[in-house]
Parts: structure tokens; C-alpha cells; sequence
């Protein structure tokens, strides 16, 4: 064996002549590799002046009459006035100066995957977290699904929280930035659907009392009975041949078109159709 099986660093073998060179060769290897510090991990074009001893780590894009040459991924030292390649080895970790990154490499490449923070203040995908916004995702979709690999449970709960009644938990719907729907806790505890036409101005659509569970439509005020309606209600519309089944359950509320003296709104008794009117029986 002439070198190291790890970071091949060179062997003075039984009565070498010169033995100074393969020591300084191995020396200049454990200088690049040991607490590696590179200039720039995405540095393409080969710079046309570098200080002696400067390090860089070769991107795919790499440019110039020695770097092009060269393996992507390598690491190029300057040395003795010119660039010369060395290979990394898996585990190697390094400083990279003008990112103040660290990144590993893994056999296959370099990635800082192992370095990333587990808590950021801010995140931005395909996109720039600001202040604001700080996490930003620009994506045609995005998926939230169950913990199918830890395994969990099997639910998936996402949590919107708020500090106080007062305050807003939703999610707003928008039109080229502009909103135009909201659903959520907006100004209360009660849930309620909203919408605008210029994201200025917001109506109530939908209004489920927190304390009742009472829902009105049409109308911002809290629901007096189990279903306040702002304005007039409409019930679907039938001629006798075809009515619903009134067996579907006693309570429910139709409009019969052509019953005999006129149309007239019949309800359900759980058997039959019977007119609002006179309680007869729709024939």
C-alpha cells in the first residue's frame, strides 16, 4: 500500500529516494483537507488571481483553463501559482467564506442539509420570506397530509391561533392581491364566512355563533334561532309529479307548483306533502 485507504495521503516507502516530497506531498493534502475552508462553493469562473494556499469548492458551472478540467465537486487549491485538484472524501466538512455556510460531503456532493437550523425566522420557497410573511411558499399547489412515516395517527389537524376574541385566525382568499373571501375567526370567536368585491369592504355571508352554534346568513348580527336569514328564503321548486320523497324526513319545506288552486309551499308530515295552507294533503 503507497497511501492512506481515507484521505490518501501519501506513504514513504522503504529506501525512497527523496522522502521530502511525499511527506510535503501528504502535508499539503492534510492542509486542504483538515478543517477545510473554501473561498466560495459557487464561484463558476477560475479566478485570474488567487492567494497561495486559497481553496475553492468546484461547482457544475465551473469555467477556466484549469478548472474546466476538473471534476465538479472537487476541491481546487492554489498552489505554486496555479490550481491543482483534490478530491474530497466522504464525511469532510467545510467553511465556506463568502456564504459563512458549512457544508458536508456526502460521497456524492456537497450539501448543507445536515447544517440547517431546526427553527428559522423566516422561510421562503421558490420565493422571499419577508417580515411580514415570514414563511412564503410560490407554488401551483401545496400539500399538508397526515404523518404517514413516524407513523402518527392518522388525523391531520392544522391550528390557526389567536391571542385574544378580539383578534383575527383565517384564511384569506385573494384576487391579483386583493381579497375577495375570508373564512375564520375574524374580530370574534364566532365562525364566519365574508366576502368582498374590491378587498376593501367585507359583508358577513355566513355567521355560526360560537356560544349557540346558531347560524346566520346575510345578516352580521348574532343568530336569534338555529338558522337567522337576512333577507327572503327560497325553497326548491317541484310539480306534483315529480315531488320529493316526504318519507326522506318529517320538517322539510318545497314549493309545489301546480297545485290545484295555485302554488302554494307544502311541508313534510314524514308520510305525505300537506299545503302550509290548510294542512291538506298535496294532490
Amino acid at each position: 500500500m503507497s497511501a492512506s485507504p481515507r484521505l490518501d495521503l501519501p506513504f514513504v516507502l522503504p529506501q525512497q529516494a527523496q522522502k521530502h516530497v511525499t511527506v510535503n506531498d501528504a502535508m499539503r493534502r492534510l492542509d486542504v483537507l483538515v478543517q477545510t475552508a473554501v473561498v466560495s462553493a459557487t464561484l463558476a469562473q477560475e479566478p485570474a488571481s488567487a492567494k497561495e494556499g486559497e481553496l475553492y469548492i468546484l461547482p457544475s458551472s465551473a469555467k477556466g483553463a484549469r478548472w474546466a478540467a476538473m471534476k465538479a465537486g472537487s476541491l481546487a487549491l492554489f498552489e505554486d501559482g496555479g490550481f491543482v485538484e483534490v478530491s474530497p472524501v466522504g464525511g469532510q466538512v467545510a467553511y465556506v467564506g463568502d456564504t459563512g455556510a458549512f457544508l458536508l460531503f456526502d460521497g456524492a456532493g456537497w450539501t448543507d442539509r445536515p447544517f440547517r437550523p431546526r427553527q428559522a425566522d423566516r422561510l421562503g420557497i421558490n420565493a422571499d420570506a419577508t417580515g411580514t410573511n415570514r414563511l412564503t411558499v410560490a407554488a401551483d399547489s401545496e400539500l399538508l397530509t397526515h404523518d404517514a412515516r413516524t407513523p402518527g395517527s392518522g388525523d391531520a389537524r392544522k391550528i390557526i391561533n389567536k391571542a385574544a376574541n378580539g383578534r383575527t385566525a383565517s384564511v384569506l382568499f385573494q384576487t391579483n392581491w386583493s381579497g375577495r373571501a375570508e373564512i375564520g375567526l375574524t374580530g370574534s370567536d364566532d365562525l364566519t364566512i365574508r366576502v368582498s368585491a374590491d378587498g376593501a369592504s367585507f359583508r358577513d355571508a355566513v355567521r355560526v355563533a360560537a356560544g349557540s352554534g346558531r347560524v346566520a346568513i346575510g345578516r352580521s348580527e348574532a343568530p336569534v334561532c338555529a338558522l337567522d336569514l337576512g333577507g327572503a328564503l327560497r325553497v326548491g321548486s317541484y310539480a306534483k309529479a315529480s315531488l320529493p320523497a316526504a318519507s326522506a324526513g318529517a320538517g322539510q319545506i318545497i314549493h309545489v307548483s301546480d297545485e290545484a288552486g295555485g302554488a302554494v309551499l307544502a311541508f313534510s308530515d314524514g308520510t305525505s306533502w300537506r299545503r302550509v295552507t290548510d294542512r291538506a294533503i298535496v294532490s
